[in-house]
């Protein structure tokens, strides 16, 4: 790689540390802001997923930032364990993934500060909350539609992201034979078929594909790919690294044929694809005003996701692969809406014509910038190392 692409991946490490810092301090309770200037509030999902990039830099301030936030959260969580998508507002609830993020995240901060017990009331609390997630009283957890991060798009019941969530924090925290049983039943076929027999389970593999289902639910479910649960399913080790190389063979094939198409205009892959068209039988009409096809959750290009992709990439052993898209990444987080800075750090990307759309310097684009580029450099991936290799017992 040329010497030029890392002097601008080292001017970008700076600026995205610049906009961490920037961002430490909103106006609610002096916890963090999501985005610079257009979400002041402290999201908890952005927050969380923030961790991963502020953990690998080891900035003072911003470690005392997350405990802080860690520690609000933990104060605002609910009497049955739910934590509140707001990190300052215990009212604020019906998140799928804030609890499981805030899991994640302790266990990642407990890595990091050396504090084994560090909030451990709370995580009790939450995993009991997790347990209770599941319908049919098993393992994988359910949510409702636009609950998770896509509060624009349905998944339905069982969803890739939320659950590659709960297997990554169960690896993290030690609780392994339960996540032994996600495992397992993530690793059942969709029910295809139209007939749901007894004892019979649906699980989120896909025939003939190489990735998971974006959703399964009784004998429905979505086989559109879902760029930020594949990628934690691989970086967590969920994919054997047999899928993962197929399932990345897969993901560039997909995207250079849309670039072909006129349908992507940059080297990184959207956040989901195929895009939902208005001719489709799961289009909603609310689509047509914030998701149409190549935009925002429907195959808009995030930062953030890419980071984790990229990372991906590192943990599949497919580092050339991975400075590539680094690369691109860089360029990518360069284009502001505002025109006037140095690095936009945007929070979503137009896949047509590869134009800013989301916020400028979003606090989860830099943090998980800063993941990517310490994977790439290492060739390693911080926390999910120790994960990846834990094999299920066979049941």
């Amino acid at each position: 790689m040329q010497t030029a692409n890392w002097q601008e991946i080292e001017e970008a490490k700076k600026a995205a540390i610049e906009v961490l810092l920037h961002n430490l301090h909103g106006p609610y309770h002096g916890l963090p802001r999501t985005a610079g200037w257009g979400y002041p509030e402290p999201y908890t999902r952005d927050l969380m997923f923030s961790i991963l990039g502020i953990a690998v830099i080891g900035n003072h301030k911003l470690l005392d930032s997350i405990r802080k936030v860690l520690e609000t959260l933990a104060k605002n969580q609910t009497e049955r364990g739910h934590i509140p998508s707001l990190v300052h507002e215990k009212d604020d609830r019906g998140s799928s993934d804030t609890t499981p993020l805030f899991l994640l995240g302790v266990a990642i901060f407990r890595k990091v500060s050396g504090e084994s017990d560090f909030l451990t009331k709370a995580v009790e609390k939450a995993l009991i909350w997790m347990e209770y997630q599941s319908p049919s009283d098993r393992y994988l957890v359910a949510q409702q539609p636009t609950s998770d991060w896509r509060d624009e798009q349905w998944v339905t019941g069982y969803g890739l992201f939320v659950n590659t969530l709960v297997y990554s924090y169960l690896r993290l925290l030690g609780q392994h034979e339960r996540a032994d049983n996600v495992h397992r039943d993530m690793s059942r076929f969709t029910i295809t078929g139209g007939t749901m027999h007894l004892h019979v389970h649906e699980g989120l593999v896909v025939k003939h594909k190489p990735y998971y289902a974006l959703w399964s639910y009784k004998i429905h479910s979505s086989e559109r790919f879902d760029l930020l649960g594949n990628s934690l399913a691989i970086l967590s080790g969920i994919a054997s690294p047999s899928r993962a190389g197929e399932m990345i063979s897969w993901i560039e094939e997909e995207c250079a044929a849309m670039r072909e198409r006129g349908e992507l205009a940059i080297d990184l892959p959207p956040n989901f694809f195929p895009f939902i068209k208005s001719e489709d039988p799961d289009w909603l009409p609310r689509y047509e005003l914030f998701n149409k096809p190549g935009d925002y959750h429907n195959g808009g290009i995030w930062p953030f996701i890419c980071g984790i992709y990229i990372a991906a990439l590192v943990a599949a052993k497919k580092h050339e692969l991975a400075l590539k898209k680094l690369v691109a990444l860089t360029h990518c987080i360069k284009k502001s809406n505002i025109g006037s800075l140095g690095f936009g750090f945007n929070e979503w990307i137009k896949a047509q014509d590869g134009k800013p759309m989301g916020q400028d310097w979003q606090t989860w684009s830099a943090a998980l910038y800063l993941y990517a580029v310490k994977c790439v450099e290492e060739k390693r991936t911080p926390f999910f190392d120790e994960i990846q290799n834990i094999h299920p017992k066979q049941s």
